[in-house]
C-alpha cells in the first residue's frame, strides 16, 4: 500500500530507537521541560476554544484564534482559509531533511452543553430549522489546544528539528453542511499532503473518556468506516379504519428494521471483523387515522473491513427490498460512502509503539480493541502512513458518571492535555530523526 522508501525509513527507525537512546533522551527531556512551561497556555487555549465553538465550515473567530496563536510563536509560513476555515502552518527545522504532518480537527457540534464547567458554552446557532446549542462535544476543543502545544513546544527546539512539520488544523471533521465540501476530503483536494513539503507520514490523536493520560491504539483498522444509509418504504395510502384498502408502509418498515437485523447477525461472517447497521430516526405519517403512502427510514452503517463494506451494503439491499416486497410494499435503498476505515499503517504503529509507551500517563499504552466510531483522518490515512491514537480524558472522581463523545456532559481533563502534547511531539522529531 505504501512505498519501498516508508519501509526503509520504517527499519532505520525500528534500529534508532535501539542504538540512539542517548542523542533520543536528549530531546525527550526538553520535550517534557518545554511541555511544562507551555501548559498554562495550552489550558487557557483549551477553555477559550471550549468557550467559543463552532460548526463545520464556519470556524471563523476559532480560525483566527490559531493564527493568532501561530504569529505568537514566529511562524511565518501560514495559510488560512484551506478548505474554507482551515489553517495549515509548516515550521521548517534548523537542519534539511523531510516534512511530517499532524492533524487537529476545528469544528464542534449542534450540541446544548449540560457540563455547568465555568467555561462552558453558551453558544447558539440555527441547526435544520431549530435554534440549538453548540458545544465541543467531541472534544475538538482539546485537540486543537493540544496541536497548538506541540507548535510551542516543537518551534521552541526548532534549531534540532532534522526536517520540517506540518501542522494541519482541520474544519468539518464532523461533516460540512449539506449542499458543501468540506473536512479531510477538501483539504486534501486543496493540496495540504502535496507540494514543496508534502508530509511522508502524518499523526493525530483523538480525547476519550478513558483513564485519563492513557494512550489506546491498534495497527490497521483502528475505527470503523461509516456509511450513511437512507429507506423509502412507498405503500398505499389508505383510511386507518380500513387498512385493507391500502399497503401500510408503517408495518412493512417495521418488518424492514427487524429484516436489518439479520445482515449482521446471519449474512455477515462477524469472524472476520465486527460490523454494525443501525436505523436512527424513522418519519412518516402525520395523523392516527391515516396510513400513510411512505416512510423514511434513516441509519448508519459501521464496518472495519474494505471488502466487509462492499458485501455489507448488496446485503441490506436485497434484505430491505425483499422484506418490504413481502408485505406489498415497496423499498428504495440509498447508500452514501461516508468515511473510510481509519487504518493505522502496521509498521509505522510498530516502530512508534515505544514513544507511545513511554510518554502515556504511567506507561498506560494500550493496545485495545477497534472504536466502531469514525474518523476522516482515515482520508489522511489512505494516502500516506498514519497512525491515530486514543487519549483518555476522563474525570479524576471516579464517582462521576462517564459521559461518551457527542453528549452534552462530555469532559476533558486538562491533566491528559501534557500527555497529548508529549506524544504528538515525540512521534514527530523520532519520525523525522529516523527519516532524516
Amino acid at each position: 500500500m505504501h512505498s519501498i522508501k516508508f519501509t526503509v525509513i520504517a527499519g532505520l527507525l525500528a534500529l534508532a530507537l535501539v542504538v540512539r537512546p542517548a542523542i533520543g533522551a536528549d530531546w525527550q527531556e526538553q520535550i517534557e521541560q518545554l511541555t511544562e512551561d507551555a501548559l498554562p497556555q495550552v489550558i487557557d487555549n483549551r477553555h477559550w476554544f471550549h468557550a467559543h465553538p463552532e460548526l463545520g465550515n464556519r470556524e471563523f473567530n476559532t480560525a483566527r484564534k490559531i493564527v493568532n496563536e501561530l504569529n505568537r510563536l514566529g511562524f511565518d509560513d501560514i495559510q488560512q482559509g484551506v478548505a474554507h476555515t482551515g489553517v495549515v502552518a509548516v515550521l521548517k527545522g534548523g537542519m534539511k531533511g523531510p516534512t511530517v504532518a499532524l492533524r487537529a480537527d476545528m469544528d464542534g457540534l449542534p450540541v446544548s452543553e449540560k457540563t455547568g464547567l465555568p467555561f462552558a458554552s453558551k453558544v447558539t446557532t440555527l441547526w435544520q430549522g431549530t435554534e440549538t446549542g453548540v458545544m465541543h462535544a467531541c472534544g475538538h476543543d482539546a485537540h486543537m489546544a493540544i496541536l497548538l502545544g506541540v507548535a510551542e513546544v516543537l518551534s521552541a527546539m526548532k534549531a534540532r528539528i532534522p526536517g520540517n512539520v506540518k501542522f494541519i488544523f482541520q474544519p468539518a471533521e464532523e461533516g460540512p453542511p449539506p449542499g458543501e465540501e468540506g473536512g479531510a476530503q477538501l483539504m486534501i483536494k486543496e493540496g495540504v499532503l502535496s507540494g514543496q513539503y508534502a508530509p511522508g507520514a502524518i499523526f493525530g490523536l483523538h480525547v476519550f473518556p478513558g483513564p485519563t493520560g492513557a494512550i489506546m491504539y491498534k495497527s490497521d483498522g483502528f475505527m470503523a468506516a461509516a456509511d450513511f444509509l437512507e429507506i423509502e418504504v412507498i405503500g398505499k395510502q389508505a383510511h386507518g379504519s380500513m387498512p385493507w384498502g391500502g399497503v401500510d408502509p408503517i408495518t412493512a418498515a417495521a418488518q424492514v428494521i427487524n429484516a436489518l437485523q439479520t445482515v449482521v447477525s446471519r449474512q455477515l461472517d462477524i469472524s472476520q471483523a465486527p460490523a454494525v447497521v443501525t436505523i436512527g430516526s424513522i418519519q412518516g405519517g402525520n395523523r392516527g387515522n391515516i396510513i400513510p403512502e411512505k416512510v423514511k427510514l434513516t441509519g448508519t452503517i459501521r464496518t472495519l473491513d474494505p471488502e466487509m463494506r462492499k458485501q455489507v451494503q448488496v446485503m441490506i439491499k436485497q434484505t430491505v427490498e425483499q422484506a418490504a416486497k413481502s408485505m406489498g410494499a415497496k423499498a428504495l435503498v440509498s447508500i452514501d460512502l461516508g468515511y473510510p476505515v481509519t487504518f493505522n499503517d502496521a509498521e509505522l504503529t510498530q516502530v512508534m509503539s515505544p514513544v507511545l509507551q513511554r510518554t502515556a500517563l504511567d506507561g498506560a499504552a494500550l493496545v485495545v480493541k477497534p472504536y466502531m466510531g469514525a474518523e476522516d483522518f482515515s482520508f489522511y490515512a489512505n494516502e500516506i502512513p498514519g497512525l491515530f491514537f486514543a487519549l483518555g480524558v476522563a474525570h479524576d472522581d471516579p464517582s462521576v458518571p462517564v459521559a461518551t463523545n457527542h453528549s452534552p456532559y462530555f469532559y476533558v481533563n486538562d491533566r491528559a492535555l501534557p500527555i497529548g502534547i508529549k506524544a504528538l511531539s515525540n512521534l514527530a522529531m523520532e519520525w523525522l530523526h529516523a527519516a532524516h
